[in-house]
């Protein structure tokens, strides 16, 4: 018995009232493991990465970078906020495991390369687990 499958032709035709959507914005994670137990811990080191990172992926500060070290025991650490003008970069430092976990979140667009390699270049993680994202509600 012979079976005859028929094709149908998909034609994509364009809705006029559809437009292609672009992403809200664009969010950056490194989650790295094992990295300068020194660098961590070094509010001097953490704001100089702030700046050139900022500077490196061409946005623009809102104020200076927010290093603040707090928590108690397991969970003692620096944590860094950036405001910038299309949003934030973050970093939670836990110096137990030395470990770090940043994010970068713009709504203008960024090279994350440039991110991780700057990142890279002040804290020397042994691994890294990087995400990165288009975001869009």
């Amino acid at each position: 018995m012979r079976h005859t499958v028929h094709r149908k032709k998909h034609t994509h035709r364009k809705n006029k009232t559809h437009k292609k959507s672009k992403a809200w914005g664009y969010h950056l994670m490194i989650d790295a493991t094992n990295c300068d137990p020194a660098a961590i811990r070094s509010k001097k080191t953490i704001d100089k990465f702030a700046r050139k990172l900022v500077k490196e992926i061409h946005m623009v500060p809102y104020g200076p970078p927010h290093i603040n070290r707090f928590g108690k025991g397991k969970l003692e650490g620096n944590t860094l906020v950036q405001l910038i003008q299309t949003s934030d970069i973050t970093a939670h430092f836990d110096e137990e495991h030395n470990n770090a976990y940043v994010d970068v979140f713009s709504c203008k667009t960024f090279p994350p390369k440039i991110a991780i390699k700057v990142f890279d270049e002040f804290f020397k993680p042994e691994k890294k687990h990087i995400r990165f994202f288009k975001r869009q509600a």
